[in-house]
Formats: structure tokens, C-alpha cells, sequence
């Protein structure tokens, strides 16, 4: 691949993917639902039936979504005016006998505000290829999850770290006045530039590793999809391996974002960190944070056992366990872990906010299914936040959110169902669930917009029951931060 010469080719390239409507939308109309599914559990057949005869776009979903073999003629039509020479020449396409093939992955994806093309290597999952030390990865499950937990509010300036492929960067661009995205790898640069081009955004490119091309900066947010794999600090894949040992580049990352952060600017990052024998993963994890000036809510949504981890991170990079010289990588890597008492590698989304404030973190687990993204729900925590802050809930009058229903659970005891659970259960964003007792389900009910405070609501219960009202106004207290943070109840 020739960096300048793939830049210089993208307004013409851009002209051709415009021509033939080579979108997403359009693209799913051609294939069609069936067709559309079975490419994406990498099955090209039925996608390559309805792409035989659909003209020149059928040439560019067979070209770079199904990898095929295509003629020349029909190439140098489908692309125009770029030619199969000068594709060539970039590193777009490459060719096979008298037929050309893509070099690289070009497709479009919707990143939340239309369709826009991305630039990647070849993930084999078509044909197979050899993962290059300096791959560039495209847009897959990790990259797709961060694109719908990031918040999209209007801000003036973004850092994207380690941009990849550039897909963070540039969906940024649709929210961020500037956009800044840095990497180590060239390559990375090279093809998020060319994605940025082909989508005519302008976006900042600086090399280098982690904050050091942006020293003395701040941006008023800071997207990341780091090489967070959890290892011996060994690199074998860029877009992977940090050179850090174990979670010391989830680390790094958390430890130092809020020095690049503006006042009130806001982190979204994807991180890893070891389960450690013994060791509670949110204490590890909040330590990495100052005392002073940081708002974070870590969510923690998967773990998994120290052979699980390694084998699928050993399948990423086309290493098979079979192969005498990988099951050695595997006792190292292993060993490894052992050796740290680590019992698991646990995963998901960090979010920080800089303030002038003595810190406040949350890391809890989400491990459960739900179907809102994070991102909106991240700027409501930490609003929600703000106003646990300036307020005394005691003093507060407060509303169950409509979406929040009080569900009673039988369980199996020694004579059938016997025992009952209450859970208050949030129906939309991430389904939060509280259990709670008869007291607490009681306040909850009396809870109106314009009923009484929460104290005098507490005082009423505590007389009606016989209960201590300082012990029961604590318990109040400490229930309803939980609920405000979850988003079950909100301030009226």
C-alpha cells in the first residue's frame, strides 16, 4: 500500500462509490435480509447469487465484501474513473492471473449517522490471509459496541486514541467541531486517513504512542479502543498488544485521560483488567484513579477464565493449539497468569469526567442483556450524579420512573415456593434491578411529584412500622442514591 498514492486516489474513488451507491442501505436492499445474514456468519454464497447480475454495484459487493476474482473490463467499469492500474499501484487491489482482487477492505457502515466507508486490512474471514505484525483491524464487535456507548453530544474538540481504521474518529466527526486521532502504527494512519478522505471529513492524524503526540493538550472528549489484550506485555499484533504487562494498559489509559481532559470533558474507553485472587476487580480498578478531580462509572460486562482468555485471543491471531510451537505461547502465557493469581480477565467500558471536585467512582457489574446503547446513559449518570451532589435527599421529593415496575419473586424452599424476593426493575436502558424489602417497597410507592419530602416520607413509614427512624432514614438514604444513579427514581 502506497499512503499517498491511496490518498490522492480517493476523490475520484469516492465519485465511483457515489455512482454506484455503494451504501449500506443499498447494498442491504441488493442482497436482501437472507443474503445479508449469511455474509455476515461469513457465508458469501447466497450474497454472491444476488451480486452476480446486479451491474456495477454487484462488482464492488463481489469485489470487497465477497473478495472474489473480477475481470478487469468490469472493474476499470465499476471503479471509473479510477482504473484497475491505479488501484493497483495504491494497494487497493492486487491481481490474480488476469483478474483483480481486493488488497484491502472497503465497505460501508453505518456509525450512527449515516453511511460512511471504512478502510481496513483483509480479516481473513472471507479468504483466508495472513495477519500482518502491523494489521490494521477493522470495524468489529468491540469497535461496534464503543461507536454505541460513546456519547454523542455536541462538544467542541475530540481525541480519538489508537484511531485504528479511523472509524471512531470519524463518527467523532459528526459531533466534534475538531477531531484529532492518533496512533503508533503508520499503517493505521495511513488507511484512516484514506477513510476520512473517502467520507471528505477533515480530521487531524498525529503518530505516535499513546498521550505523547498530543503532550500539553486537552480535548473535551476522548474516545479509545486501545490494544488492551491482557498478557506478558509480548507483541505480536499492534492493533492488540500493548507491551504492557498484564491490565497495565487499561491502566495507563485510566490513570492519565483526565490529564488530557478540558474541565468537564468526558471519557469513553474500552479496558480490560485481571481478577486477582483474593482482590475485589473495582478496588484494583479504582485505584488506578486520582482522589481529586475525576467523576468515573466503570461497567463491567463479561469476564472470562484465564484458558478461555488465551485461546480466543490465540485464535485472533490465526494460532492454533495443535501446533507444538503455539501450545508453548500458551503454557508461557498461562503460566503467566498463575503466576499473578489471575483468576480472570474481566472487560467493558470506562467512563471518566474531569471536575474540580473530590472524586467519585462506580464500578459495578452489567453483565446482563439489554438493548439501549450506553452512550446516552452515560451523560444522564452523570448528571444524575450532579444532582445527588447539590442536593440533601432527605429534603427531595422524588417519582418512580415509568418504566420501572416492582416485581415479586417466588423461590423453592423445603416445602415448595416459599420464599418471596422484590426486585424494582428498570425497563429501559440498562435494566438495572434492586432487590428491596417491604419498607423499601412501601417508600418507593409513596413516592409522588408532589407528595412529601423523602425524610417526612421516612418518618411517616418509621411510625407506621415501629421502626428507628435515624436507622431507617440511613437505610432511606443510601437505598434512594442507588435508585437515583440507576435511574429508577428521579428528583420530581
Amino acid at each position: 500500500m502506497d499512503r499517498d498514492l491511496l490518498l490522492s486516489l480517493c476523490p475520484a474513488l469516492r465519485t465511483a462509490l457515489l455512482r454506484c451507491r455503494y451504501d449500506l442501505d443499498t447494498v442491504r436492499d441488493l442482497l436482501g435480509p437472507e443474503a445479508h445474514a449469511a455474509l455476515g456468519r461469513s457465508e458469501p454464497v447466497p450474497a454472491r447469487r444476488r451480486a452476480r447480475d446486479a451491474g456495477d454495484l454487484g462488482v464492488l459487493v463481489r469485489l470487497f465484501l465477497l473478495q472474489d476474482p473480477c475481470s478487469e473490463a468490469e472493474v476499470g467499469r465499476a471503479l471509473a474513473p479510477v482504473s484497475p492500474d491505479q488501484a493497483v499501484r495504491a494497494g487497493l487491489l492486487e491481481r490474480d492471473g488476469d483478474d483483480l482482487r481486493a488488497a484491502l477492505d472497503l465497505r460501508p457502515l453505518d456509525a450512527g449517522a449515516g453511511s460512511r466507508w471504512v478502510l481496513s486490512d483483509l480479516d481473513g474471514s472471507i479468504r483466508p490471509v495472513p495477519t500482518r505484525p502491523d494489521h490494521v483491524l477493522g470495524v468489529g464487535q468491540a469497535s461496534l459496541s464503543l461507536l454505541q456507548a460513546t456519547p454523542t453530544d455536541r462538544v467542541g474538540s475530540v481525541l480519538d486514541l489508537g484511531t485504528g481504521c479511523g472509524v471512531q474518529a470519524i463518527r467523532a466527526a459528526d459531533y466534534a467541531r475538531e477531531v484529532t486521532a492518533t496512533d503508533i502504527n503508520p499503517r493505521c494512519l495511513a488507511l484512516a486517513a484514506a477513510g476520512a478522505a473517502l467520507n471528505e471529513i477533515d480530521i487531524e492524524f498525529l503518530e505516535g504512542s499513546w498521550f505523547a503526540p498530543v503532550a500539553g493538550r486537552t480535548f473535551d472528549g476522548i474516545v479509545a479502543n486501545p490494544p488492551f489484550v491482557v498478557s506478558a506485555g509480548r507483541v505480536e499484533h499492534s492493533y492488540r498488544d500493548s507491551g504492557l504487562d498484564l491490565d497495565g494498559a487499561s491502566k495507563l489509559m485510566i490513570s492519565q485521560a483526565a490529564d488530557y481532559l478540558t474541565p468537564g470533558g468526558t471519557a469513553a474507553m474500552l479496558a480490560s483488567w485481571v481478577h486477582i485472587e483474593g482482590e475485589d476487580w473495582r478496588a484494583r480498578v479504582a485505584s488506578w484513579l486520582p482522589s481529586h478531580g475525576i467523576d468515573a462509572w466503570i461497567v463491567q460486562r463479561d469476564v472470562a477464565d484465564p484458558a478461555l482468555y488465551v485461546g480466543t485471543w490465540l485464535r485472533d491471531g490465526d494460532a492454533d493449539q495443535r501446533d507444538p510451537a503455539v501450545a508453548v505461547r500458551a503454557e508461557q502465557w498461562l503460566e503467566h497468569f498463575e503466576e499473578n493469581g489471575v483468576e480472570g480477565v474481566g472487560f467493558g467500558f470506562v467512563y471518566l469526567r474531569r471536575t474540580d471536585l473530590p472524586s467519585d467512582v462506580l464500578a459495578e457489574d452489567l453483565r446482563h442483556a439489554f438493548t439501549d446503547a450506553l452512550g446516552d446513559e452515560a451523560v444522564d449518570y452523570f448528571r444524575r450524579l450532579d444532582w445527588l451532589r447539590a442536593n440533601d435527599v432527605l429534603d427531595g421529593r422524588f417519582v418512580v420512573r415509568p418504566d420501572t415496575a416492582l416485581e415479586r419473586v417466588h423461590l423453592p424452599g423445603a416445602e415448595g415456593w416459599e420464599q418471596v424476593v422484590a426486585r424494582v426493575h428498570r425497563g429501559g436502558g440498562p435494566a438495572w434491578q434492586h432487590e428491596v424489602d417491604d419498607l423499601a417497597a412501601a417508600l418507593l410507592g409513596g413516592m409522588r411529584a408532589d407528595g412529601l419530602p423523602l425524610g417526612d416520607l421516612v418518618s411517616l413509614l418509621a411510625a407506621a412500622h415501629d421502626e428507628d427512624e435515624d436507622e431507617l432514614s440511613d437505610r432511606a438514604v443510601g437505598l434512594v442514591h442507588g435508585l437515583v444513579r440507576h435511574g429508577l427514581v428521579e428528583p420530581a
